[in-house]
């Protein structure tokens, strides 16, 4: 069977385009490998997107899940490991099979850049975070810590420094890469700290994170910093290593696309985290999303 439009990744960039393309009356195959929704599936509580108060992750996700599926979406939770030109679209292999599609829609998101250190998976969601605009507000008059140094990590600390009690910059330098005017802003603010050259070693709590222990670089001594919640903001990875021999990649990886998610190959777009963008959100996964699937939709008439 030839599909009318491939996505692969199943978040709300892929599961959003697939109920675009499923109402414009063509045929929609998600492939995802890992369970469907993405990074947000895990987020306890959702408080900034338009129309729900506050929605669980996994409460969101599902809801689109099931509204692309009752529309005759196709989903198979196999991996991708390559798409490649046919004479007619696009051929997609997985780990388990090959599919034929007339166009592509990429939606494999980024994940964030973990520390790796223990209690990072334990406490997340439980006081560990990788997105301060997601779930700053829910530590608000609360004592946090930021780890990183770039603009991402400053940028949450401004965020976080008008709700929170303390924010508590965490880097492992003296210096700071990220913009120099964000800098001075963080450290005219009283209730921002910095803590620099050292070494997160472990976060730790029962049942919840309480604690951010570290090795300070210059004496080696060991310190702990008494935290309600830590956002981690050392980067992002996204997944398209599959991809790097078929579209245009940025040096970090990003598949290069505009605001309209078409790539340099005609025929394949992108959508979501995985796209060359400023703003990673939900909304504006959705949106693109919803751009992604009328412009493959458009491409296969």
């Amino acid at each position: 069977m030839k599909y009318d439009v491939i996505i692969i990744g199943a978040g709300t960039a892929g599961l959003t385009a697939a109920i675009y393309v499923q109402r414009a009356g063509k045929q929609a195959l998600v492939l995802e490998g890992a369970t469907y929704g993405g990074q947000i599936v895990n987020s306890p509580e959702i408080a900034n997107y338009p129309g729900f108060k506050n929605i669980s992750g996994f409460e969101f996700v599902t809801a689109l899940y099931e509204q692309a599926s009752a529309l005759g979406m196709e989903f198979k939770n196999e991996t991708v490991t390559e798409v490649t030109k046919s004479d007619e679209g696009f051929i997609v292999t997985t780990t388990v099979d090959k599919y034929e599609g007339a166009s592509v829609i990429i939606a494999t998101g980024a994940k964030r850049r973990k520390l790796n250190v223990p209690g990072e998976d334990e406490f997340a969601g439980a006081g560990v975070s990788y997105c301060a605009t997601c779930d700053g507000m829910f530590y608000r008059k609360k004592k946090t810590a930021i780890c990183g140094g770039g603009n991402t990590a400053l940028d949450d600390a401004v965020f976080l420094s008008n709700y929170c009690e303390s924010v508590t910059i965490v880097h492992r330098r003296d210096g700071f890469r990220g913009e120099p005017s964000t800098l001075e802003l963080l450290r005219s603010k009283e209730n921002v700290h910095f803590l620099t050259d050292v070494t997160v070693d472990s976060l730790t709590g029962e049942g919840k994170l309480s604690a951010l222990n570290y090795t300070d670089h210059k004496t080696g001594e060991k310190g702990s910093l008494a935290v309600d919640g830590c956002f981690i903001a050392v980067g992002q990875v996204p997944d398209t290593e599959f991809v790097k021999d078929i579209v245009e990649l940025d040096s970090a990886g990003y598949v290069i696309a505009f605001e309209d998610c078409r790539t340099n190959i005609p025929g394949i777009f992108t959508a979501g985290d995985c796209r060359t963008k400023t703003v990673r959100q939900l909304t504006t996964a959705a949106a693109d999303g919803t751009v992604a699937a009328l412009a493959a939709v458009d491409y296969v008439k």
